[in-house]
């Protein structure tokens, strides 16, 4: 079990080291280097498209490499998708600037973006179910946090690496070439995570559904013949766990540093000292939902997203330091951590193990791509429309938590209950379980 704790944890933080490097840097240079334009504002939005593209295509990758994982296997997509996402970080670094080659370069840049995306798309739901279906029934929610700690280490292991670029070269050097490093240093973290993959085994429910010989053809198919309530619940539960936390997280490098007068460093060290506390909250709150239930820990952070949205900014308006610290850590470090340790398992337990890579792959995907790409550029361009005023971003938090929370409210509470649960239950409810799994693959 240590094993698979270590594989589905590292794998998922090189993962998202790499996808955050460009969501930062994206804030800081892209739109120096990349984007330019004679308005800074234009070369920024710009940026944040780039950025929010790869989000739409993340359910590409989502269905393409879930057919693969429900199809042939969790741990060989793994290595794909790990392969994949790091060869395209790493080209990133090497990458030649506008002034150099032109048009060509934002060109070459967005490409590489989308491999990103379609990698990352396939990453998240095999990095989730190697966790959950080798997890005891009393301990899924433990596990499940797990993958999801790799989202805020990447975001850490990226925010420090900038952090510690930007504080011993000068502001030129970073944009000239500072910059680069972590992307081409990345592959380092890239070949560690394929060692520790290879020696993995596929779960459990792989195997049972294997054994079984009820392989779905076309679990995409499948997916939305019999499963689309829970895809659509499923899109809906990602909004309030994905659009804040880019708010928390990417908005606020550009908004802190060009609205509020921060430096890049302040805003960075704010970022990863709140993902420290978050990642060491979300081991707590998967295990406080083995216990309680995850629907109640999920909606109590959604709730507590609705109260924060306006004192986020009221803290950040004080324009202090402190403050900064203060905001980012209640918003990013407490407030968001019930909602991402608990998302990725409640997601894994309202699908069928046939079809389960498709359906949380599908749902998480297309939920990041509705809320997640495009919130950095939303919360820019309100501000830009509202003469800088913070009041419509707020709103839109509120908006997002809503919107989840009416997502979950039909959501079974599954804890504490085998995962497969038509294998559990007496011979004639096993029997009927079994019918009608076969009526959902054929």
């Amino acid at each position: 079990m240590v094993k698979v704790w270590i594989a589905s944890l590292v794998g998922s933080s090189i993962e998202w080291f790499d996808y955050f490097l460009y969501g930062t840097v994206a804030a800081l240079v892209f739109n120096q280097v990349f984007f330019v334009a004679d308005d800074p504002t234009v070369g920024l939005l710009l940026s944040y498209a780039s950025l929010a593209l790869a989000f739409f295509i993340r359910p590409l990758g989502g269905v393409i490499f879930s057919h693969i994982g429900d199809r042939i296997g969790r741990k060989k997509t793994l290595v794909v998708t790990l392969t994949i996402m790091g060869v395209a970080t790493v080209l990133m670094g090497l990458l030649p600037t506008y002034q150099a080659i032109g048009v060509a370069a934002p060109i070459l840049l967005i490409t590489l973006r989308l491999v990103q995306g379609i990698g990352i798309g396939g990453e998240w739901g095999g990095s989730l179910l190697l966790a959950v279906e080798y997890a005891p029934k009393d301990k899924r929610g433990l596990f499940g946090a797990f993958p999801q700690m790799g989202v805020t280490i990447g975001m850490f292991l990226g925010s420090g690496a900038l952090t510690f670029i930007t504080s011993v070269v000068s502001q030129d050097a970073f944009i000239s070439w500072g910059w680069r490093i972590p992307f081409i240093a990345s592959a380092v973290l890239v070949i560690f995570g394929l060692w520790i993959r290879k020696g993995l085994d596929e779960t459990p429910s792989f195997k049972k559904v294997q054994e079984s010989g009820e392989i779905p053809k076309l679990p995409i198919v499948d997916i939305f013949k019999y499963h689309w309530k829970e895809v659509l619940i499923a899109i809906g539960g990602k909004v309030v766990e994905t659009a804040p936390f880019y708010i928390f997280a990417t908005f606020i490098v550009s908004y802190g540093t060009s609205n509020l007068g921060f430096t890049n460093t302040q805003v960075l060290v704010a970022v990863m000292i709140a993902t420290i506390i978050t990642t060491l909250l979300m081991p707590v709150m998967g295990s406080l939902s083995d216990k309680i239930g995850r629907k109640k820990v999920y909606i109590w952070g959604t709730i507590g997203m609705i109260l924060y949205a306006f004192p986020y900014f009221w803290l950040l308006e004080q324009r202090t330091f402190a403050t900064l610290l203060i905001a980012t850590i209640i918003g990013l470090g407490i407030i968001w951590a019930p909602i991402t340790a608990v998302l990725g398992t409640m997601f894994s337990e309202i699908f069928d193990a046939k079809v389960r890579y498709t359906g949380v792959s599908l749902g998480y995907q297309i939920g990041a791509a509705v809320a997640g790409g495009t919130a950095p550029l939303v919360a820019t361009a309100l501000l830009v429309q509202f003469d800088n005023s913070y009041v419509p971003v707020a709103l839109y938090i509120i908006l997002t938590a809503v919107i989840s929370l009416f997502a979950v409210f039909s959501v079974r509470e599954k804890s504490n209950k085998e995962l497969d649960e038509f294998e559990t239950v007496n011979n004639e409810g096993k029997t009927e379980g079994k019918e009608r799994e076969k009526t959902a693959v054929h």
